[in-house]
């Protein structure tokens, strides 16, 4: 399904986000605080927006992602940057030794991860002690009228958005029904705890739409 959407990807987050895809992902590079010389691991990196923001900082940066498709959307167009590589990943068996990075990061993929609390343990066994965690994920808008109209943005328009963009709109059904299931703020957070991180913290984003977790690997 992604492999089919990787084209039109990008256009169409920015499309049923109203823009606010780019306040997001600016506002998860400023939560990473990628510095130069530091190795960064994107995970579930899709097209590779993301990553190249990251990447701009100087720091080596890995986008990694199960999807053959986004992958080579993303080196189509960020594979010019020097610091920037690209390697198809399972998050649930990372393919890199324990604590190689500095920083991990996730946006609007763990979501789609068939055991995400696996692949919030693998993040942390390849974090270097002392190394940050910070996870951008589609979550619960604590407002209850908020969340209702939401709701029905998701269930009703998202579909056809995508479909006036270009995208398949089946894979934006899909995108409904798991931003349904996901669990919220406290409960992702608890996961995070639970494979280990420490100082788990999140703040809200869009009324809640996204939520911005951030952790840190004990040294």
């Amino acid at each position: 399904m992604f492999d089919q959407v990787a084209a039109g990807y990008d256009r169409t987050n920015t499309a049923m986000t109203f823009g606010n895809d780019v306040l997001w992902r600016a506002a998860t590079t400023r939560a990473v605080a990628p510095k130069p010389g530091e190795r960064i691991l994107d995970l579930g990196a899709g097209t590779a927006s993301s990553s190249a923001s990251l990447a701009r900082s100087g720091a080596e940066v890995v986008a990694a992602d199960f999807s053959p498709g986004m992958l080579a959307e993303g080196e189509r167009r960020h594979g010019a940057m020097r610091n920037l590589s690209f390697v198809q990943a399972d998050a649930t068996d990372l393919p890199f030794p324990d604590a190689t990075f500095d920083a991990v990061t996730m946006s609007y993929a763990l979501r789609n991860v068939n055991d995400p609390k696996k692949a919030l343990r693998e993040l942390y066994r390849v974090t270097k002690p002392g190394g940050r965690l910070v996870i951008n994920e589609f979550s619960t808008p604590p407002g209850k009228l908020f969340r209702g109209a939401y709701r029905f943005y998701n269930a009703q328009v998202l579909p056809r958005v995508a479909r006036v963009a270009g995208t398949n709109g089946d894979a934006y059904d899909y995108l409904n029904e798991s931003i349904i299931q996901w669990p919220d703020q406290k409960r992702l957070s608890a996961w995070i705890r639970e494979a280990g991180w420490a100082e788990v913290a999140y703040r809200n984003l869009t009324f809640g739409i996204v939520a911005l977790h951030r952790a840190r690997k004990p040294e």
